[in-house]
């Protein structure tokens, strides 16, 4: 993740994407994370986004960056990291629609051309900002894709250790066409994140890719996936 840092008597930012989209130091900061997986969908042909558990809106503000004229939708469990994502819209000069809702128990009808997450894998207490800790990620996967449309596309990053949740509710939810792209940190052979898509309905096989560098610069600086 490259971090541009700029500072005067109003305010305090860090960039990401070469410097394309901006994020104020808050509660939480995006990492390289949001950046590949924005970059992993960036040329899928939708027009409405559902971000679940937007955080501070690392994801969808990337993704907006490549295309300025989807519809995106996000929601979070955290009130607080949803006030800091709209401070981060409004910096970016974007507009995100923001529910504060779980998408564990959301009441709604509403269905998307693509669903994307950066699950909370992580174990242990609770943060102070309220975000999710401790989620069963079979639950956290089904409840996703019950609000993808027919056809329609589910992305995902998540630490390798878990992938095999998500993967396997993917199966039972009636989603293939699954595509998995390792990624590699430059000191460890084993991959550290994994990226991976689906397509609700769809009766194609899984394909894997050969793995990527995390810090790879064609991604982190520009958010191509050659």
């Amino acid at each position: 993740m490259y971090i541009i840092r700029s500072m005067n008597q109003k305010q305090v930012f860090f960039t990401a994407m070469g410097g394309r989209v901006k994020f104020y130091f808050g509660n939480y900061n995006i990492t390289s994370d949001a950046v590949w997986l924005a970059a992993f969908m960036a040329k899928a042909k939708i027009k409405n986004v559902l971000d679940v558990g937007i955080g501070t809106g690392g994801v969808s503000l990337c993704l907006l960056e490549h295309n300025p004229d989807l519809e995106i939708t996000g929601i979070d469990v955290s009130k607080q990291m949803l006030d800091e994502c709209e401070k981060n819209a409004k910096l970016n000069k974007r507009k995100i629609e923001l529910l504060n809702t779980d998408i564990l128990n959301w009441k709604t009808s509403k269905i998307f051309d693509a669903v994307i997450t950066n699950p909370p894998y992580f174990k242990g207490s609770a943060a102070a900002h309220g975000a999710h800790h401790n989620v069963n990620l079979t639950e956290w996967t089904r409840a996703c894709l019950k609000r993808v449309r027919p056809r329609g596309y589910f992305y995902a990053i998540a630490d390798s250790a878990v992938i095999s949740e998500i993967i396997a509710e993917l199966h039972n939810g009636k989603a293939g066409g699954i595509e998995i792209i390792p990624l590699f940190s430059e000191k460890k052979n084993t991959a550290e994140r994994v990226l991976i898509s689906a397509r609700l309905g769809v009766k194609t096989g899984t394909k894997i890719y050969s793995g990527m560098l995390m810090n790879d610069k064609t991604i982190l600086q520009n958010g191509d996936i050659i």
